[in-house]
């Protein structure tokens, strides 16, 4: 008969020595027919795309600017999807934007509507013959109230068109909602958030992708400044939505970065339980991620799977969302695009990497060209278990076509998936 250790229950070293090879066997690789195998590699989603016209039109007074979609379940041709482009005109002072209009298609993108002036969101009298308007419209369906909800900045303007940025909330979160059954629209309303007199003295959910919980309230990207300084912090406010009225509840991590103008235009999406965050500053992309929708980890640039820079910057990108996988939309450096200001055409959608945060190089495919002009402020949304669209206008003001090809042409860039995409509904 063995002896029996005195201590064999209780033996210190021998839970030192359990301890280390258990902690030995969990850094060990997988091995795999005599390999050493890594993290497993996302799936490839195969896909394909395909640019077309929406409208064109070609003058000196304006170019169409914003244009961003939204669908409306069931409200198109024969059950189907009807869709709501919103759109405005860019007009011959920087960043200075007309009221806002439409368009709609009832048979995914066959035929369209010419653009309409929406009244009720036309450019407003403020004090001292400033002009109001709402600029930067990101449209999205909410199911539990079934409107379209349009979240966009409000703005002042001068008589000559510049901007005013010299008293609280000239810049502020606007929304106004669309009722498909009467196809009416609401006036803009202002979202009112505390300290306004502080760090909330201008804030701006301009050129953001926003989400809806299951409870009917909202995640909205937004980016903020005080009076003084010229950076923006990133946040996202969660808000409550009763069809009518949104009120704010809190904002989450706020996020910084030193030079570039801060972070500006965050867009963002929720992806297999987790939520991704994409952000604009001068010098790059950044990107970071969170498991409640406000809380984020420490940003990081983005970059392809072979560690190069993604060359984006000074400009937004935006995602696109299939339930087997995710995917990026943007625009970079590298594409022999140098003569394009910031680099800002053709416009790219890439598949990403979800743990390490990196665009899929391979999957890299040009979805709107590049047509001697910059592309403008763009939109990405799905729009039914076959398709997602991204939406963008040519920045021309010449009154004559670019000899590349750019006549004001108003694109829709259809990301057709190779299996349905069951996380549309």
């Amino acid at each position: 008969m063995s002896p029996v250790h005195p201590c064999r229950h209780q033996c210190p070293c021998r839970r030192f020595w359990i301890l280390r090879i258990l902690s030995a066997i969990a850094l060990m690789p997988l091995f795999v027919g005599g390999r050493a195998t890594q993290a497993a590699e996302p799936v490839v989603l195969p896909f394909e795309v395909k640019a077309e016209p929406v409208f064109k039109e070609l003058t000196k007074a304006f170019c169409w600017f914003h244009p961003r979609v939204a669908a409306l379940p069931g409200y198109g041709k024969d059950g189907r999807p009807a869709v709501v482009m919103t759109i405005q005109k860019h007009l011959s002072a920087d960043d200075h934007y007309s009221g806002l209009y439409f368009l709609r298609t009832n048979d995914l993108g066959q035929t369209w509507t010419r653009p309409t002036e929406i009244p009720e969101l036309a450019w407003q009298q403020g004090e001292n013959d400033e002009t109001l308007a709402v600029a930067d419209v990101t449209p999205g369906w909410h199911p539990q109230s079934g409107e379209l909800v349009a979240i966009g900045t409000k703005l002042r303007y001068s008589k000559a068109g510049a901007q005013l940025l010299d008293k609280p909330r000239s810049h502020e979160c606007a929304y106004a909602t669309y009722d498909p059954k009467t196809q009416k629209w609401t006036t803009w309303k202002m979202l009112a958030l505390p300290e306004t007199e502080g760090k909330f003295f201008l804030v701006a959910p301009g050129c953001v992708q926003w989400l809806v919980n299951d409870d009917g309230s909202l995640l909205i990207p937004m980016y903020f400044k005080g009076q003084a300084g010229s950076d923006y912090t990133a946040t996202v406010l969660h808000c409550s939505f009763d069809g009518q009225d949104m009120k704010y509840l809190k904002h989450g991590t706020e996020l910084a970065t030193p030079g570039g103008r801060g972070f500006a235009e965050p867009s963002l999406v929720r992806f297999q339980g987790k939520f991704y965050l994409t952000l604009r500053n001068d010098a790059a992309a950044y990107v970071t991620t969170s498991t409640d929708g406000l809380q984020y980890q420490p940003v990081k640039k983005w970059t392809f799977d072979d560690g190069q820079d993604l060359g984006s910057y000074n400009t937004q990108a935006h995602w696109l969302v299939h339930a087997d996988g995710l995917f990026l939309c943007y625009t970079r450096r590298g594409a022999n695009n140098d003569h394009i200001a910031r680099n800002r055409a053709p416009i790219f959608v890439a598949q990403v990497d979800p743990e390490k945060l990196q665009v899929i190089r391979k999957t890299e495919r040009t979805l709107l060209p590049e047509r001697g002009v910059m592309l403008g402020n763009f939109g990405a949304a799905a729009i039914s278990t076959d398709e997602s669209w991204v939406t963008d206008s040519e920045y021309i003001l010449t009154g004559s076509p670019h000899p590349k090809g750019a006549d004001g042409t108003t694109w829709l860039g259809r990301v057709q998936w190779s299996k349905p995409n069951f996380q549309v509904k």
